[in-house]
């Protein structure tokens, strides 16, 4: 049932195994750009998304990974499907640490609520896109590099400790918009509208093209996606190596992300230990790359099964958000903590 990616064998490298074909690879793109269109669709015009609708979408988008696992699970066994719904819970728990940037980012900008789904958007598919480029990259590098494990291992430790210093200094919480290079960048090649102008990124001011708030955010939320990317795309290797499981664990997470903004925009200012939570996750799969590295040199070294990693992220999950929520008891108000603007 599994291919093999036979340009690495034919490059002398290791080949990498995996249970995407031609046909479902195909299959699945097409899926993914049905629902993105479906997404842009109903976005098209502008609104205020409910939290009713914001639910009625999110279960939506949930039920879409459940019955993927089980067409895994009957199609290919219980193997690959774990290893997709352990990455699918990965990846879903980073997408949360994403959209508390985007609040940051949408705070910061004072997106118009009617705006703030559309601009949503545009960062989820620009995620989707920049992890397709990593994944690929992350495949190559898998396929010739005898020290790829160990690489991605030292990458997510890196991070691991680095979420647990901002958590500690607070500076997980800071955005400042003034500093991004991008929207420096930005504001040195055209004029910027003071007003946002609806779902518009460029409009006429005073008979010359200019950008609108809107093009900046975007782009702000899109420089975002590149660093998330980073740490994401190493962390869903360290559950499996097949490429195909791992851009379909990335679309299913990156699915509903827009709607489910709106339905724990009031929880994600109250989730202050998920940086925590996140970093030991990051740290245990960048422990269990490392000791993969380390097995395929020395049998002795233990291997860490994909069902110990799930466990794992279940408990982190659910451990940081219990305690968030009893540490955030009584507190009122969903605005994030800071936000730094010129």
């Amino acid at each position: 049932m599994y291919s093999t990616v036979s340009a690495a064998a034919a490059l002398g490298e290791s080949p990498l195994h995996t249970i995407g074909g031609p046909w479902l690879w195909a299959a699945t793109i097409i899926g993914v750009l049905v629902v993105f269109t479906l997404d842009f669709v109903v976005t098209h015009s502008p609104h205020e998304v409910s939290v009713r609708e914001a639910i009625g979408w999110t279960v939506c988008y949930l039920t879409l990974p459940v019955v993927f696992f089980g067409a895994l699970w009957a199609g290919y066994g219980p193997g690959p499907a774990t290893d997709f719904i352990t990455g699918f819970l990965l990846e879903k728990s980073l997408s949360v640490d994403n959209l508390f940037v985007f609040m940051l980012l949408l705070t910061a900008f004072a997106v118009p609520a009617v705006l703030a789904q559309r601009v949503l958007l545009f960062g989820i598919v620009g995620a989707l896109v920049l992890r397709g480029i990593f994944i690929a990259i992350g495949a190559a590098a898998l396929a010739s590099l005898d020290f790829a494990f160990l690489l991605f291992g030292a990458i997510l430790l890196f991070t691991a400790v680095k979420l647990v210093r901002d958590a500690v200094t607070g500076h997980e919480t800071e955005v400042d918009i003034a500093r991004m290079r991008s929207v420096r960048l930005l504001r040195r090649l055209l004029p910027v509208t003071d007003d946002y102008r609806g779902p518009r990124m460029m409009a006429r001011e005073a008979g010359r093209r200019a950008l609108t708030p809107l093009a900046l955010v975007v782009t702000a939320v899109m420089a975002t996606d590149v660093i998330f990317a980073v740490d994401s795309i190493p962390a869903v290797y360290g559950v499996t190596g097949d490429p195909y499981l791992v851009f379909a664990t990335n679309a299913f997470a990156l699915f509903g992300l827009r709607a489910l903004y709106f339905v724990l925009q009031a929880l994600l200012s109250r989730l202050v230990h998920l940086a925590y939570g996140l970093a030991v996750i990051l740290g245990f799969i960048g422990v269990k790359l490392v000791l993969h590295w380390a097995h395929d040199l020395w049998p002795g070294v233990p291997d860490i099964p994909t069902t110990l990693s799930l466990l794992v992220i279940v408990v982190a999950l659910g451990v940081v958000t219990v305690s968030s929520l009893l540490a955030t008891r009584g507190v009122s108000g969903t605005e994030p903590e800071s936000t730094t603007t010129e």
